[in-house]
């Protein structure tokens, strides 16, 4: 043991005795694991100060701070930046040529993030960024932010888009300078595309490629988004399904009445809808509307595939404090191969405090539809759409007229949009290949490699505009609470996010 000791103190102190020059391409894996940690240190005032800033879409003047703060971040690094204007707020686009490049690889990041509910949060802000360690009692414990040069792997920054999805920007941003600070230069050009509309669906993104198709062209596309798979292993994820959202709406009085003058008399809203939805699904969860999930084949060679990954099924159902499961897939990878329609929220009349004795006016109920390859997301559409009809409905798109209400004893209100389809890559893709080779080098082992995600990103306007293929690098926790109150961020997760993508701008195309 001491022999073994003195010779990992020679190491480290040779490492930092090398010229930077000389480490060139390529290092190896003590080598990127050592930068990252040093980085890492060095990089939490970063981190800390891009979590301060509100970035919530709805609020333009915030997302305009995100923008400027951004544009000086890449500027700083070597990168020319250009706003690409939409209709609402602008992408943002940087750009780093780098000498003898041949190829180009794409990089997308999100920068905004869920609208916060600040009563939910055990601080004092959402957008205060505090330093968290689990004490005795198994409560997050607030630490000072002078402890942070001596952090423990578990230890957590809890705010607003840490793991989603502003802990990967912070992370690239510290592997850029690790990588420049030591003359390790990619062999590739890099442009960076920032959206600052994620989480309303990016909506401007499709057009916005469109429009910039030669500005963004590239060779393939990497996404720093999302959890690692739940052993926190490095992984690879290989494709997301789309997204589709609907409301639906069902009517009762014109307005809400007294349940003593009109229960039994009033037809309620709530109840119709609770029918209407339950008739969507059978009692094992399975969309029971015609065609929903034709064209969904899993040969031997996808089961094989999705068989690979290391999945407890029973810790997932502990996690989620489930005694069963939906019966879509007869495990949790084959069911996200396919389309699923899920109920989002529902709302009518008023619940705990405001609660009062109506028959409400009306019942709405938000839903998603997440996407595969193999489904026509306007087929999907018109499949619930029938469905809603064969149920007695008339089906409209707008708020019903008097003359409406009082000819059709059922009226439903459907509304829709598709924000983005599905997106798949071959694992022996040449940016499949690159990323798993990274990977093995900064880990020593071959990551975990997903074939679809079951959550949504905006990527599918790349690769179908640009026609190049994409792969998801996930770096942060999957029990980080994202799009809830009291994310987090694993500080674990962020250094070994910032050992990936030093490996991965070291690994050269």
């Amino acid at each position: 043991m001491f022999k073994s000791a003195r010779i990992t103190a020679l190491f480290i102190l040779v490492f930092f005795l090398i010229p930077k020059k000389q480490f060139g391409q390529k290092l190896q894996k003590d080598q990127i694991k050592e930068l990252a940690h040093q980085y890492t240190i060095a990089s939490f005032p970063m981190l800390k100060e891009l979590l301060s800033i509100p970035n919530d879409a709805f609020f333009k003047e915030d997302i305009e701070k995100n923008v400027q703060w951004c544009e000086k971040a890449f500027g700083n690094r070597g990168f020319s930046t250009q706003r690409l204007e939409t209709t609402t707020v602008p992408l943002l686009l940087a750009e780093r040529k780098h000498k003898n490049a041949k190829k180009t690889v794409l990089i997308y990041l999100q920068v905004d993030g869920q609208p916060v509910d600040s009563t939910k949060w055990f601080q004092q802000s959402p957008y205060i960024p505090t330093l968290k360690k689990l004490n005795n009692s198994g409560d997050w414990e607030p630490i000072s932010w002078e402890s942070i040069k001596d952090y423990q792997d578990d230890w957590r920054v809890f705010a607003r888009s840490a793991s989603d999805a502003k802990g990967p920007v912070s992370m690239f941003l510290t592997a850029l300078d690790a990588t420049s600070e030591n003359e390790i230069t990619p062999n590739y050009n890099i442009k960076v595309i920032m959206d600052f509309e994620e989480e309303l669906g990016s909506p401007q993104l499709p057009d916005a490629v469109i429009r910039n198709k030669d500005l963004l062209s590239a060779d393939m596309l990497i996404v720093f988004d999302g959890p690692r798979h739940i052993t926190n292993r490095p992984t690879l994820t290989f494709g997301a399904r789309g997204i589709a959202t609907l409301q639906l709406t069902t009517y009762g009085p014109v307005v809400p009445q007294h349940s003593g003058h009109f229960g039994n008399y009033a037809p309620n809203p709530a109840i119709r809808l609770s029918r209407l939805l339950a008739s969507m699904k059978d009692e094992e969860g399975r969309v029971t509307i015609d065609g929903f999930y034709e064209g969904i084949h899993i040969d031997d060679a996808t089961e094989k595939i999705l068989r690979a990954v290391p999945e407890n099924e029973e810790q997932i159902m502990e996690r989620l404090q489930i005694a069963e499961t939906d019966k879509v897939g007869t495990y949790y990878q084959k069911a996200i191969q396919y389309p699923s329609l899920n109920i989002r929220g529902m709302q009518s009349g008023w619940v705990y405090e405001k609660v009062r004795t109506i028959v409400p006016d009306r019942a709405v109920a938000e839903l998603d539809v997440r996407l595969v390859l193999e489904s026509d997301p306007e087929r999907l559409i018109t499949l619930i759409k029938d469905h809603i009809k064969s149920q007695g409905y008339v089906v409209i798109d707008r708020e019903p007229t008097k003359e409406e209400r009082l000819e059709h004893p059922k009226i439903a209100t459907l509304t829709h949009e598709i924000s983005y389809q599905s997106f798949r890559t071959d694992f022996d893709s040449e940016v499949g290949l690159w990323l798993t080779r990274a990977l093995e080098n900064a880990f020593g082992e071959t990551p975990i490699r997903i074939r679809m995600s079951g959550g949504s990103i905006p990527i599918s306007p790349f690769v179908n505009t640009l026609g190049i293929p994409a792969v998801t690098v996930p770096t942060v926790n999957r029990d980080n609470n994202q799009h809830s109150p009291n994310e987090n961020l694993r500080l674990g997760n962020y250094r070994e996010g910032i050992q990936t993508m030093i490996a991965i701008l070291n690994e050269r195309l």
